[in-house]
């Protein structure tokens, strides 16, 4: 009994550690199920059911949303844009989302920057809203922030708080495209590689803009009011590193001063009023790849001035009047030099007329024609330094060049001229009339609009070219008004564009010859153009009212109008009277020849009335035993088609009848169409119808037509 009792005991033992062991493992996996149910509630780390995620990026673009819903912990990049999102609809829990790197809210309904974003934020997209501020303590929450993006916002420049960006050190994008901006905005981090501030007011950019920003490489200043008096001689030559710079859509009349030169790549100046590009503008670009100076009012280039651009790929120069006369025979070499290694789009000449919509590297025939002055040049130029160094040690005056280059003008430096130049005096109050005359020379000029006016003039002698210089009244010369340019020989006219309304302009123009021509001093410089006269021709006029200019189009545009009336009134009644003439031939063609035909119908009506006995009132029809059909009547047996006449209405109110005529067919076998079977004779003598028709003779009176 013994063992039987502990066999059992042992087997008590073992059931009661097997149940231990079971509840021990339940209650593991209870309390792992409660653990995972909590951290499931506390962290929602499930993609939202409005949104489509693809490992960790959270797609909820497009749905209609006015808040952003709970996202999981692991999103990196978070595609918000195109909703209805607001400022109240960020909740605060984004900022506790630290593996955030890109957030897309563009087209959103936000009025604020957003506060409580990831401060792990490397790239910010919040173009398309209605941002207004940009305060220093949101952007100090987000201390890794690389691109930032705020196109079609309203940033103004007072709106951007005093060191807005100071807490943004790694800031290397910024983009303030189409805001309110008057002005450059101040404070931008040393950082800052991309700037656009295109399409918004900026009309002026003092020296100290973009102090600092000494690692820019692309800056972007399109569609603004810039001027050449409103931007500093010193602006952009603190930007050693910049490889863009895009000034499209400005009020320019040439390039700034001082542009960067060391890295520059890509340089562009389209749409603007450049009329003259200054020698030595592009000195020391010898990186630059891209020159754009399409639409503008350029003629010329003066010579040389490509001389350090042997890396251009690309010269875009359409919209340009282009004056292909010996004075760019030096372009049209330095364009057959370079070969296929440039491409020039839009270099078409137009002007003078033998040579117009012709480009200037198929005009080798013309160019051939000019006189080789490039070694004179050279030699001349060589002597000009000469002498300009001799003037300053000894004291005396060298005389100037014709390519000098006109100041750029500012409101913040203060630039003196060559005293040997005659330049209009803006001191000076000119009791001048539109009309002048010197020595050798008649000026006229005449106001066309608001902002052109139109420069004449005539020479009694040859001169090499002419100095053309304006200045408006009322402003002083340190303002940058003065303007001047070189002028063909053989150009008798100039047309002044991009001037200031309801202003007065004197306008002065000095005739140059070549050294060593009569009358030319010996101080001048050979190989070098001197003033003919001591003192210039000037001519004053006054440009008009816009409101004035726009009246008197419209006054032509009226006139002109009266003009064409009584012209378009001949063309229409010539028109109307061959149109009725033409109605009243057909009218008469058709009335002649209907009533031919009804007198000719009404005549073969008589004549078949006639012949018929006047006691016959049946129908022929019944007679011939056929059935009476309107459109064709045919007697089907063999040799007869009845054919029906055209029914004409009689000229006279009676019964309306129908005539036919009837034809007879003949057989091919010769035969007679009414042969009897067996062989009849005549015996009396006389013929009959029967005998006619037995011998093939049609016999028409034997039917009643």
């Amino acid at each position: 009994m013994a063992p039987e009792g502990s066999s059992h005991s042992r087997d008590c033992l073992f059931t009661l550690l097997l149940c231990l062991t079971l509840m021990a493992e339940v209650f593991e996996f209870s309390v792992a199920a409660a653990q995972g149910l909590g951290e499931l509630d506390a962290g929602d780390p499930y993609c939202p059911s409005v949104c489509r995620c693809d490992e960790d990026f959270i797609y909820c673009n497009d749905r209609g949303l006015s808040g952003i819903p709970p996202l999981p912990p692991s999103a990196t990049v978070l595609y918000l844009q195109n909703n209805h999102i607001d400022n109240a609809g960020l909740p605060t829990s984004l900022e506790h989302l630290t593996t955030v790197r890109v957030i897309y809210l563009y087209d959103n309904e936000l009025d604020d920057f957003p506060m409580h974003l990831p401060p792990s934020l490397r790239e910010l997209h919040l173009q398309d809203n209605n941002i207004r501020v940009l305060p220093r303590a949101a952007l100090a929450r987000l201390p890794l922030l690389e691109k930032l993006h705020l196109d079609d916002n309203s940033v103004s420049t007072v709106s951007i708080e005093d060191q807005a960006f100071v807490d943004n050190p790694r800031l290397r994008l910024l983009f303030l495209s189409r805001n309110h901006l008057s002005s450059i905005p101040s404070g931008l981090p040393a950082s800052l590689e991309e700037l656009r501030l295109d399409d918004n007011r900026i009309s002026t950019i003092p020296t100290h803009a973009f102090r600092g920003l000494s690692s820019l490489r692309r800056l972007v200043l399109d569609g603004n009011l810039l001027a050449n008096q409103r931007i500093a001689d010193d602006t952009f030559a603190r930007l050693s590193n910049l490889t863009e710079l895009s000034l499209v859509r400005n009020s320019l009349q040439r390039p700034p001063l001082n542009l960067p030169t060391a890295h520059l790549q890509r340089l562009s100046l389209q749409d603007n009023a450049i009329t003259h590009m200054p020698r030595g503008s592009l000195d020391g670009m010898r990186r630059l790849q891209r020159l754009d100076l399409s639409g503008n009012n350029l003629t010329t280039l003066p010579r040389g001035l490509f001389r350090d651009l042997d890396g251009l790929a690309q010269l875009l120069v359409r919209g340009n009047p282009w004056y292909c006369t010996c004075n760019l025979r030096w372009l049209h070499d330095w364009l057959h030099a370079r070969g296929n290694t440039i491409t020039v789009r839009g270099l078409t000449c137009q002007g003078p007329e033998r040579v117009r919509d012709l480009a200037l590297r198929d005009l080798t025939g013309q160019m051939e024609e000019c006189e080789a002055t490039a070694p004179a040049a050279g030699a001349a130029g060589s002597r000009e330094r000469a002498a300009v160094g001799g003037a300053g040690g000894g004291g005396g005056v060298a005389a100037s060049s014709t390519t000098l280059s006109p100041l750029q003008g500012s409101l913040f430096t203060l630039r003196s001229r060559r005293p040997s130049l005659g330049f209009p005096d803006a001191g000076l109050d000119y009791k001048l009339s539109s009309s002048a005359v010197g020595k050798n020379l008649a000026l006229n000029v005449k106001a066309l609009s608001h902002d052109s006016i139109r420069v004449t003039w005539s020479v009694a002698q040859h001169s090499s070219s002419f100095r053309l210089s304006w200045l408006r009244q009322g402003t002083s010369a340190a303002m940058g008004s003065i303007t001047e340019t070189l002028v063909q020989s053989d150009r008798r006219e100039y047309l002044l564009t991009a001037l200031q309304p309801r202003s007065s302009y004197v306008i002065c123009i000095v005739p140059l010859a070549a050294a060593g021509s009569p009358g030319v001093g010996k101080g001048a410089v050979a190989g070098e153009d001197a003033d003919v006269d001591n003192e210039p021709v000037c001519a004053k006029t006054e440009t008009a009212d816009p409101s004035q200019d726009a009246g008197q189009d419209g006054e032509g545009k009226g006139s002109e109008h009266l003009t064409t009336l009584p012209l378009a009134g001949i063309i229409g009644g010539a028109t109307a009277l061959v149109s009725l003439a033409l109605i009243l031939a057909i009218f008469c063609w058709y009335s002649h020849r209907a009533g031919c035909l009804s007198s000719r119908d009404h005549y073969t009506r008589n004549n078949s009335r006639k012949s018929k006995s006047k006691s016959k009132t049946y129908d022929d029809y019944i007679e011939s035993g056929t059935k009476k059909d309107t459109t064709i009547l045919e007697i089907r047996g063999p040799g007869f088609q009845m054919t029906p006449m055209a029914t004409r209405q009689p000229l006279q109110p009676k019964p309306l009848r129908e005539d036919y005529i009837i034809h007879t067919i003949f057989p091919p076998n010769g035969t007679g169409l009414y042969k009897p079977p067996h062989q009849m004779t005549n015996t009396t003598g006389y013929g009959t119808n029967r005998g006619y028709r037995e011998g093939g003779i049609p016999d028409l009176d034997y039917s009643y037509t």
